[in-house]
């Protein structure tokens, strides 16, 4: 007889069903992908906007830029705000994606005497400077506290 999971073993199961690899192969690595929220052609505020060479030269540091929306900057508020942005790099060629960076906003207007009224609010961009050894993709993605997760990415060219 089978034996039954306690909440634990069944909510850690979910998260392991929902990790990604960014490749877009099949496979358990690929579920999260429908989870994810992409531009539809609209002026779209969520996605996450990759700025950076389209070529670099191997092994020199470059710095890729992101910010959230291009032409619509996204709201920054205690009820809305970008939680998160993670940066990654899946090298051509390669199964895996390589984290790196993670940058939390935690900060968003709020305090004790109210919403809004906070005396500091953090901004949604992350700079980073990175080198790599060949071509690949960056991906960028990030947590709307309303809106979800949204993923964007960029061809990188090595010279």
């Amino acid at each position: 007889m089978k034996k039954a999971r306690t909440a634990a073993e069944w909510r850690r199961s979910k998260v392991t069903e929902r990790m990604v690899s960014f490749s877009g192969g099949a496979g358990l690595m690929s579920k999260l992908g429908p989870l994810f929220q992409m531009e539809d052609g609209k002026r779209e505020r969520h996605i996450p906007v990759i700025d950076c060479p389209d070529t670099v030269a191997a092994g020199k540091p470059f710095v890729i830029n992101v910010t959230i929306g291009k032409e619509v900057n996204h709201p920054n508020t205690t009820e809305h705000h970008i939680k998160w942005i993670q940066v990654f790099f899946r090298p051509e060629n390669d199964k895996f994606s390589y984290q790196i960076a993670h940058c939390d906003f935690a900060a968003h207007g709020d305090s004790v005497v109210g919403s809004g009224k906070g005396p500091v609010v953090t901004d949604h961009r992350v700079s980073v400077v990175v080198s790599v050894n060949g071509r690949g993709r960056i991906y960028a993605l990030s947590m709307c506290n309303i809106h979800g997760l949204w993923e964007s990415g960029k061809d990188l060219e090595v010279a």
